[in-house]
């Protein structure tokens, strides 16, 4: 029997010791997408406790806290930070099961060095008064927990309005060398059929791109200078969340008149919504192109499925679900018809349905064209899927069918500065991974070979193919 958390957690082989210790172990971070606050990295924050860095924000805990039957109260609501951890703390041993449980043990052990405890009522008051000691000094400020988990780059998620002050003022800071990009993410701008919500969104875009968006044209030319302005900023990439792909034959002319329509508060049908979508996610994919940007479509999240509690506490908190639906065609030809005038961007697709895993794997082989390696990428294990079972089922989805070799790797998608450990988690999954395959002769015992193609997975590949100077 094993102990939980040993050294080799997660490692049921010799070569997957080998491939985990001598290789994964050592790389670097690049944590490419990611909804950590700038201002928080720009003002260095110091966390006043483990409540405010690890429950504030994680729709994960938040939905396994109600499940467990805690109240509202002690979750979202006024309770007090002590009271939010000890429910969390109750809420832990019955979260075995789910990576909730792995998580939670590795971010205590690796940041913090709690080893030989486990979290629950009994620990919960020893825990945080050890990590609020610890949150208290400077060697546990937002940029020094980054600087522990030997994070290189990371970008953020920001909205085309954003004026990106704060990554602004960390670039200047010639003290910290890790580097923070924004993330182009126009959800707001393509949300045409949100009625009052998406006009008064266009007017803040409006003041930001400094235009008056009255038609087609000047939207477009109001989300290109604010794509100038973020590539300006060091920005490479964009990201797009759509429910599912959509596609519809679309012409400038008659997405015009569907902005028209909206512009005038008019009632759109589902088929004017989606010939808008398609032609204004088409121009950003152009955008991309033309800055060599890489494009990043997460598909597949039904979102704010609780009227009530949307209503009361708003969006990201906890209640979105996987959805299904038409998915291959129209991706198909969206992409189709990037391709077809060359203006297809380098682009990772996420899927958070795993029955499309196969699918998806397939798909981006269709739009290789050996200009540089892994052009297309099936994105890691998203949401749902970040948990040792979908991160093996997506691996070997994209192993079976492309070239997991040239994967771009993890990422944390995550609000905390804890969350560092998922690419452990990642890192020991993917070395169990491939030394399974060593052990079963299934792959050479060649540890140039299996160990070099670790590192590139763990970090060269995200290195090269995101393109962004480490070191300026």
């Amino acid at each position: 029997m094993k102990k939980f958390l040993h050294d080799n957690f997660l490692l049921e082989s010799k070569p997957a010791e080998r491939l985990y210790h001598d290789y994964a172990n050592k790389m670097p971070i690049f944590d490419y997408h990611c909804h950590l606050p700038p201002e928080q990295i720009a003002e260095n924050y110091r966390f006043e406790n483990l409540s405010r860095i690890w429950l504030y924000g994680d729709h994960y805990k938040w939905r396994a806290m109600r499940t467990a039957g805690v109240d509202e109260k002690f979750i979202t609501g006024d309770g007090s930070d002590i009271e939010k951890f000890r429910a969390w703390a109750g809420t832990v041993p019955a979260t075995i099961g789910n990576p909730l449980y792995h998580w939670t043990h590795l971010e205590l052990k690796t940041t913090f060095g709690i080893t030989g405890k486990r979290l629950d009522s009994n620990t919960a008051d020893e825990i945080y008064e050890k990590c609020g000691s610890l949150l208290n000094t400077e060697e546990f400020r937002a940029r020094s927990i980054m600087k522990k988990f030997d994070v290189r780059a990371v970008c953020t998620t920001d909205d085309p309005a954003d004026t990106l002050e704060h990554h602004t003022n960390i670039r200047k800071d010639m003290s910290f060398d890790i580097k923070v990009l924004p993330t182009f993410r126009p959800d707001k701008a393509l949300a045409i059929d949100s009625g009052d919500e998406y006009l008064s969104y266009l007017s803040k875009l409006s003041v930001a791109a400094e235009i008056e968006i009255k038609d087609l044209s000047s939207l477009i030319e109001a989300l290109d200078r604010r794509h100038l302005f973020f590539h300006e900023q060091g920005c490479r990439l964009s990201d797009h969340a759509l429910t599912l792909p959509e596609f519809a034959e679309s012409t400038k002319e008659g997405a015009d008149k569907v902005l028209k329509k909206a512009l005038g508060s008019e009632n759109l049908s589902l088929n004017e919504a989606v010939v808008f979508r398609t032609y204004v996610l088409t121009e950003l994919g152009r955008m991309n192109a033309r800055r060599g940007w890489v494009m990043q479509l997460h598909l597949g999240a039904l979102r704010n499925n609780n009227t009530r509690m949307f209503r009361k506490l708003g969006p990201d908190t906890g209640f979105d679900t996987i959805t299904d639906g038409n998915t291959a065609r129209p991706l198909a030809r969206f992409l189709d018809g990037l391709d077809m005038t060359g203006e297809l961007p380098r682009t990772i697709i996420y899927n958070l349905n795993p029955s499309d895993n196969d699918l998806l794997a397939t798909m981006i082989g269709c739009f290789q064209d050996g200009s540089v390696a892994g052009k297309i990428q099936f994105g890691s294990g998203w949401w749902f899927n970040d948990q040792k079972d979908g991160m093996i089922r997506q691996m070997t989805s994209l192993a079976n069918m492309g070239l997991l070799s040239k994967f771009v790797g993890m990422l944390t998608d995550s609000r905390s500065f804890l969350s560092y450990p998922r690419h452990e988690y990642f890192r020991r999954i993917l070395s169990n991974l491939m030394g399974g395959w060593i052990e079963k002769g299934e792959a050479p015992e060649d540890y140039n070979l299996m160990g070099g193609m670790i590192m590139d997975i763990c970090f060269n590949n995200a290195k090269e193919y995101f393109g962004i100077d480490l070191q300026g």
